[in-house]
């Protein structure tokens, strides 16, 4: 009995032993390779983290997982597609000492073929370079760009002024592998200078609206004269028809076609009947008879 306690059977620690060494396999193995998905539109590269060969080892231009042991090596993706990236606003001055605020929006892409080359000379993920080196580079494209114009000459000419700035852009970026496609300017002049801006349209915009009533009054005062002639002329011509009828019917009235009216108007009776009528020379007259049936 004291033999078997001493001598137990310990068969049973094998299995959990063989689990335990294959739990600790598996927990080293995560340690010492991981899997990474690059992603399509990107470009991966693999970074020696030890070593002589520190640096660039491999630039991975395909999508697909990539097998890596984190203790000596580093993979980062760097997206070769359209990069839209917005700036808080900052100042820069103009030639005259005005300030200005600008907030830029940047649009620009990396060439997939120097990522390597971007990599090297920065060694920052995408995210860090747009705060840091490209961020630099945008101020001072807008730094360099406003201080070539006056205040008044930059509102007038926004359109130059933005392609101006991604000259410079381009100029600086192309050659280290950013494409710029398109930069944007939120500009913001001083409030004196806004305050002026604003006075200066709204005194366009009174001027504009008082020639147009001027044009308007004198518009309507021709409206005016020439329907005031219009009427005088038609009642010039309406006199002149008159006089022409007077004249004619004044020539037209002969002895006889007196003579004719005032048996007429005899006939009909009434007070249209006249006294009494006279020739030439009074060598006729003619004395008031009695209306028909007076007598009676």
């Amino acid at each position: 009995m004291a033999q078997y306690q001493l001598n137990p059977d310990r068969s049973w620690l094998k299995p959990i032993i063989f689990v335990g060494l294959l739990l600790l396999a598996l927990v080293a193995g995560c340690s010492l390779i991981k899997v990474e998905r690059i992603d399509a539109g990107n470009v991966g590269i693999k970074v020696n983290l030890a070593g002589a060969g520190r640096g660039v080892d491999d630039i991975t231009y395909a999508t697909g997982w990539v097998f890596y042991s984190p203790l000596s090596t580093a993979v980062y993706e760097f997206p070769v597609y359209t990069q839209h990236k917005e700036y808080e606003e900052f100042e820069v001055q103009s030639r005259d000492g005005s300030s200005f605020g600008v907030a830029p929006s940047l649009n620009y892409y990396v060439q997939s073929d120097k990522v390597d080359d971007i990599f090297r000379q920065y060694r920052r993920p995408l995210a860090a370079i747009e705060d840091g080196f490209l961020k630099t580079a945008v101020y001072e494209a807008y730094r360099v760009a406003t201080n070539r114009y006056t205040a008044d000459s930059l509102i007038s000419n926004r359109g130059s002024y933005e392609a101006r700035v991604k000259a410079n852009l381009v100029t600086q970026l192309q050659a280290m592998g950013f494409v710029v496609q398109q930069i944007t300017t939120k500009l913001e002049p001083p409030a004196s200078l806004k305050a002026a801006i604003d006075a200066k349209n709204t005194a366009v915009q009174t001027g504009l609206q008082t020639e147009n009533r001027i044009r308007q009054a004198e518009a309507q005062a021709r409206i005016n004269i020439a329907e005031a002639e219009g009427r005088a002329k038609a009642i010039r011509i309406a006199a002149d028809a008159q006089a022409y009828a007077n004249e004619k019917q004044q020539q037209s009235l002969t002895p006889l076609l007196v003579q004719m009216r005032w048996i007429e108007a005899w006939e009909k009776g009434g007070s249209n009947v006249p006294t009494y009528t006279s020739g030439a020379g009074g060598s006729q007259f003619l004395m008031q008879m009695p209306a028909p049936g007076a007598g009676k």
